[in-house]
């Protein structure tokens, strides 16, 4: 499989954890899926949720960096409308500076929380989220070699830190294709558009640099094991964190239950039917025909592989059968 495999985590808080735990292992399987070869390891900004720590995502994307020495590291991504380009021009060109040629950064529309949590973090609210792509364009220049502003970002200046555009929507592919940076679609947990917005980002792409071509990154659930059963069982705390989600009830990342689909109703297994169609559940030669038959579909330039495992061992081992099926 030629296709690269990059690593999404949330550093998820797992019951009965904290987010001392978490960063531990968050670290722990960053230097697994550098061991087996993966491309990236990146990490995403949410706010105020319980079972999700990585809120201070370029902090803990230091302390990844660091822990590692060769694998890409980045944010997948920051909530642009969160913060001030200057301030996250300055973050990252830290970390550029800290780990050179090794860092990423992906930035979001969405405020990765609820409107009061948006409204703690930049303390107003209204036009943030229309002035996304302005607020790229600064952000860019800044790390830009020759900036137009009169501002500096000290570190900053001259990093030229990789820039991709994500979404879930149309809104994202168009504005990738018009500033010719790649792009990462959330097809992980809302893969309504997927399609259809790859199709728009090829169509419409214009490089922003002589030779620049259009890479389009999706994000994939694998829950991987030894038979297909024990997958299935795994894959049950993403299936109940999705549920206590959209139900109002976010929390910790619980532990698997046996039989837990057979107790839902039909509009939550339509939910979950929707959200995780883009998923690879089971046995090596599951996971395998699953990935092929996603690439051979959509296309896609590279893939960020996604496993809400309750247990870090269990999901070592999923990321592991993962890695060992991309090279067989």
């Amino acid at each position: 499989m030629k296709t690269p495999l990059s690593v999404l985590d949330l550093s998820p808080i797992t019951q009965g954890s904290d987010a001392a735990e978490s960063f531990r292992r968050t670290l722990d399987l960053a230097r697994h899926a550098e061991r087996l070869g993966f491309h990236r390891f990146w990490l995403a900004e949410h706010h105020g949720m319980p079972g999700i720590a990585s809120a201070a995502t370029a902090v803990l994307i230091g302390h990844v960096a660091g822990g590692t020495s060769t694998i890409r590291v980045g944010a997948g991504g920051i909530m642009l409308p969160n913060h001030s380009p200057l301030v996250i021009a300055e973050q990252f060109g830290t970390l550029a500076a800290l780990y050179p040629g090794r860092i990423d950064l992906g930035l979001g529309r969405a405020p990765g929380s609820d409107q009061p949590t948006a409204r703690a973090l930049r303390r107003h609210l209204g036009s943030d989220v229309d002035s996304f792509p302005q607020d790229v364009l600064e952000l860019a220049d800044y790390l830009s070699d020759a900036p137009r502003q009169p501002v500096l970002a000290v570190p900053g200046r001259g990093a030229n830190v990789p820039l991709w555009i994500l979404g879930s929507s149309l809104y994202g592919a168009q504005l990738a294709a018009a500033l010719g940076l790649p792009y990462a679609f959330a097809s992980h947990f809302a893969p309504a558009q997927m399609m259809q917005a790859i199709a728009l980002y090829r169509q419409q792409f214009r490089p922003s640099a002589p030779g620049g071509k259009p890479h389009v990154m999706l994000g994939f659930n694998v829950f991987a094991a030894d038979t297909d059963d024990e997958a299935e069982f795994l894959a049950t705390s993403m299936q109940q964190a999705f549920v206590n989600l959209r139900s109002g009830r976010p929390g910790q990342l619980q532990p698997p239950q046996a039989g837990y689909r057979e107790r839902l109703g039909p509009q939550e297994n339509a939910l979950l039917d929707s959200v995780l169609s883009c998923s690879a559940v089971g046995s090596p030669d599951t996971v395998r025909r699953e990935l092929r038959a996603f690439i051979d579909r959509t296309g896609a330039d590279e893939l960020m592989i996604t496993s809400q495992v309750f247990d870090h061992a269990a999901r070592l081992r999923s990321y592991e059968i993962t890695a060992e099926v991309a090279r067989g």
